[in-house]
C-alpha cells in the first residue's frame, strides 16, 4: 500500500518496468508510490542495470533485522542548520543525479555533480565528497576528471591544509554553455573540410556543408544566448531581484 514498505510483489513489478525500459516515474504511477521511493530502491540495489527483485527484497529483509535490536519509536527528523529535512534533501540529491545521467553523465560524476549543488558552499574536498557518497576514492577522482573536463566545477587550492576544494561557480552553465558551442565550431570546421575534400556537388559533401553551417549557426545563436542571460543573472545578483522568464523573454 501506498507509503507502506515494499513488498515481493512490487519489487517484480519494478523488475519488470526497468525491463520495459519504462522511467522511473512510470514505474511509481503504476505501483502508487513516490518516484523517490522508486528512485531510492533501484540506487540502493544495483541500479536500472543490475536491480534483481529477488536479491533486492532478500538486502531489505537483511537490514531490517539487523535494525531490529534497537528500534526507535520516534526517530526524530534530522534537520540542518536551515532546518531542511536531511531525508529529503538526499533524496533530491539522487533524483537530480538520475536525471543528469540521461544527460550523458556517468551514475558518480552526476551523483558528485548533485551532491555540490546541493550544498550551500558549493565546494567540497575529495575526502567530503567520498564521506557524504560513501564511494571509494577513486570513484571520485574518476567523476572530477569528467566534471573538470567538461568545465562544470573548478579546484581550488586550500594553501593552509595542502588540500583541493572543488567548485561549482555561480557561472559554471555559462561555461559548460561555451564549451558545447566550442565544440560545435570544431565540428563545423570539420565538416566544412570534409565538403571541401568530397565536393560540394555531391550528396554527401552537400550532406556535410549543410551539416557545417548549421553547427556554424547553431554555435552563434548558443553564444549570444549565454551572453544575455549572464548579463541578465549577474544584474540579479547585484540587486538581490528575482528573474523570471516572463520578464526576460524576448
Amino acid at each position: 500500500m501506498p507509503g507502506g514498505r515494499l513488498t515481493r510483489q512490487d519489487r517484480q513489478h519494478i523488475a519488470a518496468g526497468l525491463a520495459e525500459g519504462v522511467t522511473y516515474a512510470e514505474i511509481a504511477r503504476r505501483l502508487g508510490r513516490p518516484s523517490s521511493t522508486v528512485i531510492r530502491e533501484i540506487t540502493r540495489n544495483g541500479g536500472p542495470g543490475g536491480y534483481q527483485s529477488h536479491r533486492a527484497h532478500q538486502a531489505t529483509e537483511r537490514r531490517a533485522r539487523r535494525r531490529r535490536p534497537t528500534p526507535s519509536p520516534t526517530a526524530p527528523t534530522i534537520t540542518d542548520a536551515y532546518g531542511r529535512d536531511a531525508g529529503a534533501v538526499h533524496d533530491f540529491e539522487e533524483r537530480f543525479a538520475s536525471l543528469m545521467v540521461k544527460t550523458g553523465l556517468s551514475r558518480m560524476t552526476a551523483r558528485v555533480l548533485a551532491c555540490l549543488y546541493a550544498t550551500d558552499t558549493g565546494s567540497l574536498t575529495a575526502a567530503e565528497l567520498v564521506e557524504r557518497l560513501q564511494v571509494s576514492p577513486a570513484s571520485i577522482s574518476k567523476a572530477i576528471g569528467e566534471l573538470e573536463g567538461q568545465e562544470l566545477i573548478r579546484r581550488r587550492r586550500d594553501p593552509r591544509r595542502r588540500r583541493d576544494h572543488y567548485v561549482i561557480d555561480d557561472d559554471v552553465w555559462y561555461h559548460a554553455w561555451l564549451a558545447s558551442a566550442r565544440m560545435n565550431a570544431v565540428l563545423a570546421d570539420a565538416a566544412r573540410q570534409g565538403a571541401a575534400t568530397l565536393g560540394t556537388a555531391t550528396p554527401a559533401g552537400a550532406r556535410l556543408e549543410d551539416m557545417s553551417q548549421f553547427l556554424e549557426h547553431l554555435g552563434h545563436d548558443m553564444i549570444e544566448a549565454a551572453e544575455h542571460w549572464r548579463h541578465v543573472f549577474s544584474a540579479r545578483r547585484a540587486t538581490g531581484r528575482r528573474i523570471t522568464p516572463a520578464a526576460n523573454a524576448n
